[in-house]
């Protein structure tokens, strides 16, 4: 039986269009992580088990990241976790984040596997760039769930927002009926806050294509974002 899941301020914010800035931290550095939140971030998302194709980094399991994840649980942040691929925390680790603050995880559909939808975090399972509409409908059904739509071939990363994307989204979002968060595998500007929001769009997930990898580089980057929401 899944578990029912608090109504954090971080859900709230997703399902009543405040369309919160969601920041991917490009390495578990908790100057990074702080300056994401100076800049007007309102949850954070890690990595774990995971190599991360846009940045090149190689996140451990949770034993290996977990004194990063005590720090950066004293900031206060919601936080979500990427937690795997093939390898993914066990169900008491998955009781750990939980305990820790991590109020949401997210793998690719191909990688859930059923213990993960026990544990107390909020499930939000990625598409990918070969998703079919059965795998939308497959999230959409999971009580509780959002669904990060990852759906840019790995080619097109880093490239400006096209139209098409856009309608993708929409057609998502239709589909879904559900929040579903955008990464940053385009490179969104500032003005495309308001196109991924009027596509439906819950919530803008930055990520190193936006945010650089400096604590500078990510302050000045959600800076821009949040100024114009």
């Amino acid at each position: 039986m899944t578990r029912p899941y608090p109504e954090t301020p971080f859900y709230q914010a997703i399902t009543d269009g405040a369309f919160p800035i969601v920041v991917s931290l490009a390495r578990h550095d908790i100057d990074l992580a702080k300056a994401a939140l100076d800049g007007g971030a309102f949850a954070l998302k890690t990595h774990l088990n995971a190599y991360h194709r846009a940045t090149g980094t190689t996140f451990g399991n949770f034993a290996e990241e977990r004194p990063f994840y005590e720090e950066l649980s004293k900031l206060g942040a919601p936080l979500l976790v990427m937690a795997g691929q093939d390898i993914v925390p066990s169900a008491e680790e998955m009781d750990n984040l939980a305990d820790l603050g991590f109020e949401g995880f997210n793998v690719y559909i191909d990688h859930l596997q059923a213990h993960l939808l026990q544990s107390r975090l909020r499930p939000m399972p990625a598409l990918s760039s070969e998703s079919s509409p059965q795998e939308i409908a497959r999230i959409a059904s999971i009580p509780g769930a959002m669904v990060e739509a990852s759906i840019i071939e790995f080619s097109g990363y880093g490239l400006p927002l096209e139209d098409e994307d856009l309608e993708r989204y929409r057609a998502i979002a239709s589909s879904a009926g559900i929040p579903v968060i955008a990464p940053s595998q385009r490179k969104f500007v500032p003005e495309d806050m308001a196109r991924l929001k009027e596509a439906g769009i819950a919530a803008p997930l930055l990520g190193a294509i936006v945010t650089g990898s400096t604590p500078q580089s990510m302050y000045d980057a959600v800076r821009k974002m949040a100024l114009v929401l």
